[in-house]
């Protein structure tokens, strides 16, 4: 059975196999961070991050965006 493969939403980094990434839903509204698990990467709409940085990259132009 072939895996799925999770890309990076900043930089493109691709993983079948992610270690320490962070899956992050939201809305106009509401912003959820979590912990990788496979449930949460399939959610529909769920954004996926290789790691902390590039979380917090996304983190802060969401607020600019949905907070001005």
């Amino acid at each position: 059975m072939i895996g799925t493969i999770y890309k990076c939403e900043i930089c493109g980094e691709e993983s079948e196999n992610p270690v320490r990434w962070i899956v992050i839903q939201c809305s106009d509204t509401q912003l959820t961070v979590h912990k990788w698990t496979r449930e949460a990467a399939a959610a529909p709409g769920a954004r996926h991050y290789c790691g902390e940085a590039h979380a917090q990259v996304y983190i802060g132009r969401w607020f600019q965006t949905h907070c001005s």
